[in-house]
């Protein structure tokens, strides 16, 4: 019987990312509150910038990008947000880190679960993401089960299922 195997990953679909950020800015420009507002959302490498008049206006048009980043199917776990400062003109901008790839800690964790589940798998870590292997796909998808319904800090997404 041939061993079966699935990869866990975390990643941001950038191109979804430059969708949903298109979309919040053009919500924006046409939102009556917004008239006048020096507020906008740039993407720099791996990094969104969000900025605004006031620390209010800033978490709207955060809340407006999370809306459409969830509609478009983007995992708001991985964003890492950094503290508001001042910017210039009177402004404060908000700098959003994307988490790309499960980081050590998180993923040693994910091998806890699965192995404290007592399911007939194997899991081990390459780099910044998973391969989980077993004979059975019954065993696979209930490993993709358990990670689902774990609290975990990321957004987990399961690839080559084989």
């Amino acid at each position: 019987m041939s061993e079966n195997s699935l990869d866990i990953v975390s990643k941001v679909d950038m191109q979804e990312l430059v969708n949903a950020i298109s979309q919040a800015e053009r919500e924006i420009e046409t939102r009556f509150d917004f008239k006048g507002s020096k507020s906008s959302i740039k993407l720099e490498k791996e990094d969104v910038i969000v900025a605004s008049d006031d620390d209010y206006k800033l978490s709207s048009v955060i809340d407006i990008l999370q809306t459409k980043m969830i509609k478009r199917g983007v995992p708001i776990k991985n964003l890492d947000y950094g503290k508001i400062e001042p910017a210039s003109g009177g402004t404060v901008r908000q700098r959003i880190k994307l988490r790309q790839g499960i980081e050590q800690d998180v993923s040693k964790k994910i091998n806890i679960l699965i192995r404290d589940s007592k399911l007939k798998v194997k899991s081990q870590i390459q780099g910044d993401q998973l391969r989980v292997s077993g004979k059975s796909k019954d065993d696979l998808q209930a490993v993709m089960q358990l990670l689902r319904g774990a609290d975990l800090p990321v957004e987990l997404q399961f690839t080559n299922f084989k």
